[in-house]
């Protein structure tokens, strides 16, 4: 149980961590990117492929995320003069190009058969009782003083919205502390727990970094070409060259998200890869509520908790077999996002008036 926790953990923050370069795409942006798995594929087959040469390991991520970023550069290049629509078409296509050619580089990428036997991070990493102890004891601090800013902030807020917020905060701070506790306790058994908290560091740096700035005139001149691009280009902002820093940048935090994956996996194939994980990414950002910094990762809470509940329960309620339980399951996903766009289309954190879809 302690190990699948924590195997859910690492999921929900790898994805959470994808939405976040989704989000600034999107949400802050108005791009309308439904290639986003390209950036993906990316940092983890560069990660894989420069370590097993040999790289060092933090060299190799860095390279994974500076070439995402330039994919991103290229993408916009090739695709921000186009209209919305064309460009959503556009970036689904290089993303499917990118994976077909991985698919069938067998100099390169090895092809079908996939990057096997690469070097991951923390990978026979034997923490001494000292370094277990205090990874612990800075655990529990931080979780401390979580819960004292979290008391602050709700004592402090009068909107329900922000109450609410501090509650699901609340819970999943209660769900990740006790696997990472045991997991760091018992560390030969459950090594997969130093990612974890590897992971949740990237994650929450990142979004606290996004969210400085989104706040920043920098981020204030992506909203204004989300609202109205005709008004940002005569107050005199060079429209393109801010948008292509959007993608570059929301396209390094996938990349990352990529190297991560890689890590997760620890054998990467092309079929990993596949459209299927844009759209997943979409869903959680539609879920979690689009140009909120939580938006991404709440959406990835409640998406792969709902995956992993209905995974387990439904086989248990009904007399259905697997084929038929995997429909049901796209099925009721499909409800809730029809549910969610007619009562609260701006998503679960989303702010109506900040809602960029449908325009």
């Amino acid at each position: 149980m302690i190990g699948y926790t924590i195997l859910l953990v690492c999921t929900i923050a790898l994805f959470a961590l994808f939405c976040v370069g989704l989000n600034l795409h999107w949400g802050y942006t108005g791009l309308l990117n439904f290639g986003h798995v390209a950036f993906l594929l990316i940092g983890a087959y560069s990660v894989a492929l420069l370590s097993q040469q040999g790289w060092p390991l933090w060299l190799a991520a860095i390279a994974g995320v500076s070439l995402s970023a330039l994919l991103g550069l290229v993408m916009g290049v090739a695709s921000l003069r186009l209209s919305q629509d064309y460009l959503g078409i556009v970036t689904v296509g290089l993303a499917e190009v990118l994976r077909i050619f991985v698919q069938n580089e067998t100099g390169l990428t090895q092809g079908s058969f996939g990057v096997q036997a690469y070097p991951i991070v923390l990978q026979g990493w034997d923490p001494q009782t000292w370094q277990t102890g205090l990874l612990v004891s800075g655990l529990l601090a931080i979780a401390a003083l979580g819960y004292q800013q979290l008391w602050q902030w709700w004592r402090s807020s009068a909107s329900r919205g922000r109450h609410w917020l501090a509650i699901v905060a609340l819970l999943s701070s209660l769900i990740v502390l006790p696997p990472a506790l045991l997991g760091l306790a018992d560390y030969e058994r459950y090594p997969r727990s130093g990612q974890m908290l590897l992971l949740l560091a990237a994650l929450w740096i990142t979004v606290a970094a996004v969210e400085r700035l989104v706040r920043s005139p920098w981020g204030r001149v992506l909203k204004a070409i989300r609202e109205d691009e005709e008004v940002a280009i005569a107050l005199g902002k060079n429209v393109l060259a801010y948008k292509l820093q959007s993608l570059a940048l929301g396209g390094a935090i996938a990349g990352l998200a990529g190297v991560f994956y890689a890590w997760q996996l620890t054998a990467i194939y092309p079929d990993n890869f596949r459209p299927q994980l844009t759209f997943d990414a979409w869903t959680m950002l539609v879920l979690g509520g689009t140009a909120h910094r939580f938006g991404p990762v709440l959406g990835a809470v409640v998406f792969w908790l709902y995956d992993s509940l209905t995974r387990f329960l439904l086989p248990a309620l009904l007399p259905l077999d697997g084929a038929q339980i995997g429909a049901l399951r796209i099925a009721l996903v499909g409800l809730l996002l029809m549910a969610l766009m007619i009562w609260r289309p701006q998503g679960i954190l989303g702010r109506r008036e900040e809602l960029s879809l449908g325009r």
